[in-house]
């Protein structure tokens, strides 16, 4: 049986990754991107010729655009977002605008319409947040999870994903490096010694494909994922490219973390270690808190996942992951 997908913000860079993958795959007959940027629609119609195709545009602000996209869905895969730390810092209503209430918007229009399942994309900023764009992404999970509470789960199932850096994704550090180094300017990095997590969009689409076929209500789903410090990334760079490029510190950006995470001390009390994958699963407990006054979770809180803790990547392993991008691949071949 062939089903009908809809993917918010389908224009990005998931969308591109997710759409790329599943093309010629005969389980979906209908594919639907929906976003407000009809120039990025137009470059994609001319990429993606398939009669699979279809585009609308829309915004996730507006209930009754994506009331439309939404008729006849199987499954809907919500990316779209207000992404980038420093513009949702000096708009904060902007990210609410778009990061909660739209989703919010998006969720009740999947169950208005009886969708199968609804995956959100989010992000490790979500974890302690500290910017804008990182608590904006954290109540969208919260929304969905309290969502995922209320309805029948023979019905519409809410799940998400969460995960860190996407390499070479729109407005992620690589571009920049990238771009710098094609116009002989120095690396500006913020601060040495930060990390962060490093997938590539391949591992993103995995992922989420992952949620898809085995998310329950309000779970999350997270990838164990390396991570690099920032200054070995611009090294890595430097000599994937073979530039004299310097390396300059700025300093740190508004709204940023020295480490991101993935999983916080709490959220690890109710996940499940899955291999390659974690499950955070929804707290049971409800309203009537009644029943809690005696007794909550009764193991200690341990570590948390953050780009710290997990895995470190050397100069080595991160120029063989950077490699595994086809655009670097394209470029220096």
């Amino acid at each position: 049986m062939s089903n009908k997908i809809l993917i918010t913000g389908g224009t990005g860079s998931f969308g591109n990754q997710f759409l790329k993958k599943i093309i010629n795959d005969e389980k979906y007959s209908e594919i639907r991107i929906f976003s407000r940027d009809e120039k990025k629609q137009y470059e994609m119609r001319k990429n993606y010729t398939s009669e699979k195709v279809n585009f609308f545009i829309g915004d996730v602000r507006d209930r009754d655009s994506i009331e439309e996209a939404m008729i006849d869905v199987d499954y809907v895969f919500h990316a779209a977002a207000l992404k980038q730390v420093p513009s949702c810092e000096f708009f904060p209503i902007e990210a609410v605008k778009t990061n909660i209430i739209g989703a919010n918007n998006v969720l009740d229009s999947a169950l208005n319409n009886s969708i199968k399942k609804v995956v959100i994309l989010s992000t490790d900023k979500a974890a302690y947040p500290i910017n804008s764009m990182g608590m904006s992404k954290g109540l969208m999970e919260k929304v969905m999870i309290a969502k995922s509470k209320k309805i029948n789960t023979n019905n519409t199932i809410l799940c998400g994903t969460r995960y860190g850096n996407v390499m070479a994704s729109r407005g992620s550090v690589i571009p920049l490096f990238i771009e710098q180094i094609k116009k002989n300017k120095s690396l500006t990095i913020t601060e040495g010694s930060m990390t962060r997590f490093m997938m590539n969009l391949a591992s993103a689409v995995d992922l989420v494909e992952y949620a898809l076929e085995n998310g329950k209500q309000g779970e999350i789903f997270v990838q164990k994922s390396p991570a690099v410090e920032i200054k070995v990334l611009a090294e890595a760079l430097i000599d994937v490219y073979k530039s004299n490029s310097k390396i300059v510190e700025i300093g740190i950006r508004h709204g940023e973390k020295m480490h991101e995470t993935l999983i916080t001390k709490e959220e690890m009390l109710l996940s499940k270690d899955l291999g390659s994958y974690y499950k955070i699963c929804p707290d049971a407990r409800d309203l009537n808190y009644d029943k809690y006054f005696s007794s909550g979770i009764k193991n200690k809180i341990g570590n948390d996942y953050t780009s710290e803790n997990t895995k470190r990547l050397d100069k080595k392993q991160m120029i063989d992951l950077l490699l595994t991008i086809p655009e670097i691949k394209n470029d220096i071949s």
